[in-house]
């Protein structure tokens, strides 16, 4: 009895410095803008591990630095003090500096289920980050798919209203006729009992997954929205229908090596095809306002939008949050790889990069200094060859899959 009472005793102390223990953060700065450095000039990181915004002392800190010049340098600190950092970099990119903190036992500080660390960086003469060479024939391309979408009707194949959980929403599961051999689907929702040509409209993208489109109930209180899935499968189906895609037809889709040899067999291709139809469909509406067709989305979904507003001129507004597929020739040049399909020409033809040369309209992106799915590199390149009125707002530390609550942010715009 005695012993099952000390049990008691020892969990509930173990609940009790769970709930005490603090949150990890690190603070970070440079002696300037990590956007501002020149080529050669050094570079001084100076980093502190914080708990609950306080320095935490007697842990270890493990750091490196890589960059898009190749070169490499590691290091060994105690968190008793800060870290400084001092490097640079002699051709046009980013420097990646990553920091893992351990406890006294070796073992790493966790964030929850996932190991805590920092991840971020600075670039040197940022503005003169280019992609690669622009296919010649980049623009005759997509013409030509745009004429053999032109070759399917415009029609709507399946149509089934959904509940939006709104009174004041309608929605519907949608399925469009496209060329490419997959449908457009996705949700459609809007205020209900809209007059014509009232609304604004939205076109959403998500990112890289094998899922269905999600009811954009809340965009659809005030315009039209239209969120499509990445595939042209079904919407709102059992966990195990994706599960079956994502293991089998759906498998590494994007990453064959075969397919992206070739521009019209790469699987973006048809991804393409799918959001012109969508903008299509939307302009077909007796309720959309004529004027306004925004494109929105993050990482794969970012990447989508810039396509849907370079290759379509009515499209008024574009969203990209931490694009994908950005400069993916860069790695035969230096850069650093992030997670990408490894280069193949097939790929030239749906680059981030050169899909924003063809924009018109203005362009908002979002970017992490600490991104290593889609690298700074890749992000600059394009923000740098888009030459209508552009913002771009980076945050030190930031990565993929997580955003600092107090990260620094630094702001690039350009009318």
């Amino acid at each position: 009895m005695k012993t099952r009472f000390r049990l008691v005793l020892l969990l509930f102390a173990l609940a009790a410095a769970a709930l005490r223990a603090g949150e990890f953060s690190f603070s970070c700065k440079t002696d300037k803008s990590p956007l501002e450095y020149a080529l050669g000039e050094k570079m001084t990181f100076t980093l502190r591990l914080l708990e609950d915004g306080e320095p935490l002392p007697g842990k270890k800190l493990v750091w490196t630095r890589t960059g898009d010049d190749g070169r490499k340098e590691s290091g060994e600190a105690s968190s008793d003090s800060p870290l400084v950092i001092e490097t640079s970099i002699d051709r046009p990119g980013f420097v990646r500096i990553k920091v893992d903190p351990f406890d006294a036992d070796g073992k790493p500080l966790m964030r929850g289920r996932d190991k805590f660390g920092f991840d971020g960086g600075a670039g040197a003469a940022v503005g003169q980050i280019g992609g690669g060479e622009i296919p010649e024939d980049f623009d005759a391309f997509w013409a030509a798919q745009k004429a053999e979408l032109a070759k399917i009707p415009l029609k709507v194949l399946e149509m089934e209203e959904v509940d939006s959980g709104d009174p004041a929403v309608k929605c519907y599961d949608l399925k469009i006729a496209c060329a490419g051999g997959m449908p457009v689907s996705g949700y459609l929702c809007m205020p209900k009992n809209a007059e014509p040509k009232s609304l604004e409209a939205e076109l959403l993208f998500r990112g890289y997954a094998v899922v269905g489109a999600s009811r954009p109930v809340k965009q659809g209180k005030e315009r039209i929205a239209f969120q499509i899935n990445a595939h042209g499968i079904e919407n709102g189906r059992p966990e195990s229908y994706y599960n079956e895609l994502k293991n089998g037809k759906l498998r590494a889709y994007g990453f064959r090596d075969d397919e992206n040899r070739e521009r019209e067999t790469t699987y973006f291709r048809g991804m393409v095809l799918r959001l012109l139809r969508a903008l299509e469909y939307l302009k077909s509406l007796p309720e959309w306002d004529g004027k306004t067709l925004a494109v929105s989305g993050g990482s794969q979904g970012g990447f989508q939008a810039l396509a849907a507003a370079a290759l379509d001129p009515d499209v008024t507004q574009c969203f990209a949050g931490i694009p994908w597929l950005c400069d993916l020739s860069g790695i035969t040049r230096g850069r650093l790889r992030g997670w990408r399909p490894n280069y193949a020409p097939g790929l030239d033809y749906i680059d981030s990069a050169f899909f924003g040369t063809r924009i018109k309209c203005p362009v908002t992106i979002e970017a992490g200094l600490g991104d290593y799915v889609c690298p700074p590199s890749g992000v600059a390149a394009l923000y740098n060859g888009i030459s209508a009125p552009k913002k771009i707002v980076w945050k030190q530390g930031r990565t993929h899959a997580y955003s600092p609550r107090n990260a620094e942010t630094f702001v690039q715009e350009a009318e």
